[in-house]
Parts: C-alpha cells; sequence; structure tokens
C-alpha cells in the first residue's frame, strides 16, 4: 500500500471522510500535546528546577524527538492499536466507525480538558474504538481479546506498579543521601530530574506519536478498500505532521494542566522529582518494549503520588488525587458507550 503524501490527498479528494478523520486525528495530537506532555513536566517546574517557558520549549523539543526516534526502533504499540479491534469488511462503513470513535476522543478530551483534569488519552481511544467496534459488529466479535490484555496490563503497570516503584525509589535515594547537605546535593538533583522530565516526553511521543499515526493509516488503509494489513511502515510526512501538531499543542495550553497536577495534587523536592522520574521512565520503556500502550499521564501521577506518600501519606491531596483516578477509571465505560452511540447514529444517518 503506497502511503506518499501525494497518494494521501489523492485519497482524502475521493473520500471525503478521510478528510474529517485526519482533521479529529490531527485535533487528538494537538489535545495530546496539550494535557499529556505537560503532565510529564510537572515535577521540573513544581519543584522550580525550570521555569515554565522554558520547560515548555525543552518539552517540545523532546516531545518532536520521540516521534521520530520511535520509527526506527519499531511500532508495536502502533500495531497493538490498529489490531484491537476490527471494524468489518464493508471498508466504507468501517470509516464512518473510525470517525464516530474519533469524535468521542475529542469530546472527551475537551471535556476533561474544561475541567482541568488531565485524563488519559490513551484510555479513551481505546475505549471509543472498542465502542465503535461492538456497534458496527452488533456484539464483540470485532475485539481482540489478546490486545485488550496488553491495555489492561498496561493500566496496571501505571498505576499500580507507577505507584510503588515511586514509592520504593524515592525511600532507597533518600536513604542513600541521608549524610548528603541538602544544599549541595539540591542542583544535582534539580538537573538529574529535568533530565528525567525530558526523557519521559521524549517517551511520551514515542507510545503516544504510534498510537495516534496508527489511526490515520487505519483510515488511509480503510479509505483505499482494505481492511487490514499485517505490518505497515510510518512515511516521513506522517511523522512530522504528528511532532508538529503535538509540539504546538504542547506550547499553546500546557500551563493549565502543570498548574492543575503539578502544584495541586502534591509538592514535591527535587530528588522526589528524580525518583518519579525514574519510576515513570521504567515502566514506560518496559512497556513500549512489550508492545503495550501506556498512558505517560497515568505513570508519572501514579509516581508522583507514590514518592510524596513514601515521605508522608498527608504531603499527597488525596482529594485531587481521587478525582483523577476516577476519570481515568469512568474513561472506559463512559467513551466507549459514547462511541458506541456515536457509531450508531451515524450508520444511521449515513
Amino acid at each position: 500500500m503506497n502511503l506518499s503524501f501525494s497518494n494521501f490527498l489523492g485519497e482524502m479528494i475521493k473520500n471525503p471522510v478521510l478528510i474529517i478523520i485526519t482533521i479529529l486525528i490531527n485535533s487528538l495530537i494537538f489535545f495530546n500535546g496539550w494535557s499529556d506532555v505537560p503532565n510529564a513536566l510537572t515535577t521540573s517546574v513544581t519543584t522550580r528546577s525550570i521555569t515554565p517557558n522554558k520547560g515548555i520549549f525543552l518539552a517540545g523539543v523532546f516531545n518532536f524527538l520521540g516521534i521520530f526516534v520511535m520509527a526506527i526502533f519499531g511500532t508495536n504499540v502502533a500495531e497493538t492499536i490498529y489490531k484491537i479491534v476490527n471494524f468489518g469488511n464493508n471498508t466504507n462503513d468501517a470509516l464512518l466507525a473510525l470517525c464516530a470513535a474519533l469524535v468521542a476522543i475529542v469530546l472527551w478530551s475537551l471535556v476533561t480538558w474544561i475541567l482541568g483534569i488531565p485524563t488519559s488519552q490513551n484510555h479513551a481511544l481505546v475505549a471509543s474504538l472498542t465502542g465503535s467496534a461492538i456497534a458496527i459488529n452488533n456484539g464483540f466479535k470485532g475485539i481482540s481479546l489478546e490486545q485488550w490484555k496488553k491495555v489492561l496490563f498496561g493500566l496496571v503497570m501505571a498505576t499500580i506498579i507507577g505507584f510503588f516503584f515511586g514509592f520504593i525509589i524515592s525511600k532507597i535515594i533518600r536513604k542513600l543521601c541521608s549524610n548528603f547537605d541538602k544544599e549541595q546535593a539540591g542542583p544535582f538533583f534539580k538537573r538529574t530530574q529535568l533530565l528525567g522530565d525530558m526523557a519521559m516526553i521524549f517517551m511520551n511521543g514515542f507510545q503516544d506519536g504510534q498510537k495516534l499515526l496508527a489511526l490515520l493509516i487505519m483510515g488511509v488503509l480503510l479509505g483505499n478498500g482494505i481492511s487490514s494489513v499485517d505490518n505497515f511502515t510510518m512515511p516521513f510526512w506522517m511523522l512530522f505532521m504528528c511532532a508538529t501538531v503535538m509540539t504546538l499543542g504542547t506550547c499553546i495550553g500546557a500551563k493549565k494542566i502543570i498548574k492543575s497536577v503539578g502544584m495541586k495534587m502534591t509538592n514535591v523536592e527535587t530528588y522526589q522529582g528524580t525518583a518519579a522520574d525514574i519510576a515513570s521512565f521504567s515502566c514506560m520503556i518496559v512497556a513500549t518494549l512489550l508492545g503495550v500502550p501506556e498512558s505517560s499521564n497515568q505513570t508519572k501521577t501514579a509516581a508522583m503520588m507514590g514518592v510524596s506518600a513514601e515521605k508522608r501519606f498527608s504531603s499527597v491531596n488525596w482529594g485531587i488525587a481521587k478525582n483523577i483516578i476516577l476519570t481515568w477509571i469512568i474513561t472506559f465505560p463512559g467513551c466507549g458507550v459514547l462511541g458506541f452511540l456515536i457509531t450508531k447514529i451515524a450508520l444511521k444517518i449515513f
């Protein structure tokens, strides 16, 4: 299948639904840069290791790099997203179902952003695709249980393992550095923490770039009458588009999420920020190697709660933490039902 830019433009002219899908996917990429990327930056800003404006600039650079490096090392996560549902052999209806799923994700992302809650686009993506697949197939036959197991594993890894990794690594660092002068150790941890945040942002581009571009490739293939392929490669123009739009989203909308997560949920010291970054980055690396879609947003937030709880459980604003976790939980049924309903409506109308 030819995925060149000229062929893509030709397909959009022939199939207007593909134009809508492209707009929606770019909206999701923009929202990802708006919400998920700044969430990875919160520890450095909270501990005053970097100013918000400088942090946002560096975040854009590392996110951009992550998307391009991803194409070199493989697209396991993209293939998991691509194979998680099957919309059937009627490619015209399948395009409508994909379009409906994307509308559901955009609406969900918009509402949670207005509320200032860093929702997991990873969860919303999987849930809406599943809801749309159930709607078009009138049942669960289009759902891949094998790929769903990876999603659930990623959910457990991000929340539970992220929290306990943060807790344990923070304790280890505090024990190892107990005899060091706090003023002398501070600058070192500020540098390591900033480096850790940039590594997490790099992994966000590496992971989320794959997920979102997998949807665009799905749309292009369906527009060409192809319901499934075994593997695919991502052309340069797709990578450049994704990196540019995501970076733009980060530059425009980052401060709201940084304030919500980094400055309200918990206060962390520089060594705790370093521990949170090591914990979340470790989870993301393992997930990516296994082809597991994982939310950098969720992983980093869980790790931040873990490092704060290690020092004092009262250091965490459990009210805000509870609201964030509740949002993660309701995303699956909420976005799934939304994807289902919008798909049913689209199939009735068109």
